[in-house]
């Protein structure tokens, strides 16, 4: 099973899997960012979006494929993945192997994400690169926001507003998950 956590950035992906992470230890955590920042360091990224890469949605598929696979224990993801094509393409693999996709979007208010995205710090050694990051995640709150019409049918929207211990007991009752069994 895979638990793939998905909103605009500064929505509470990452703080939900943590709370799920706490609640369900036996859960993997695979942060397809991660597989980004490799690819950064190897291949160019003319757009700037790690996703455009073809081989990023393919190692993010392989690799989530592989984790629950080899190790026969939930997989929890937080991306951001609001582009159907690619959503398509990594979830049309998920099925293909075989694995049951919980997906779920956290909705938030314009106005609190760039609360939230102005109170992060991305790379505090470097402020102007910190400006930057920030500029980037708020342009991308509108195709976010906008994505939530051609999201993937199963997909459960939560309201990113919530505590996360509320949101984290939603997950867990939705998808039937009884943590520590």
């Amino acid at each position: 099973m895979l638990v793939w956590v998905n909103g605009a950035f500064g929505s509470g992906k990452t703080t939900l899997v943590d709370e799920l992470r706490r609640r369900w230890p036996e859960a993997l955590v695979h942060d397809p960012e991660m597989v980004g920042y490799v690819l950064r360091e190897i291949v160019e990224v003319p757009t700037g979006d790690f996703q455009d890469l073809r081989l990023w949605r393919r190692q993010v598929a392989d690799l989530a494929v592989g984790l629950v696979e080899e190790y026969r224990r939930p997989v929890l993801v937080p991306m951001t993945l609001v582009n159907p094509q690619y959503a398509g393409e990594i979830f049309g693999v998920l099925k293909g192997a075989g694995i049951t996709v919980h997906h779920f979007f956290l909705q938030v208010s314009r106005e609190i994400l760039e609360k939230r995205i102005d109170g992060r710090s991305f790379t505090p050694h470097d402020p102007e690169q910190d400006e930057r990051v920030r500029r980037w995640c708020k342009d991308r709150i509108g195709p976010c926001t906008a994505a939530v019409d051609v999201l993937p049918d199963n997909t459960v929207f939560l309201d990113g507003e919530l505590p996360p211990r509320e949101l984290a007991g939603q997950v867990l009752t939705h998808i039937g998950a009884v943590p520590g069994s």
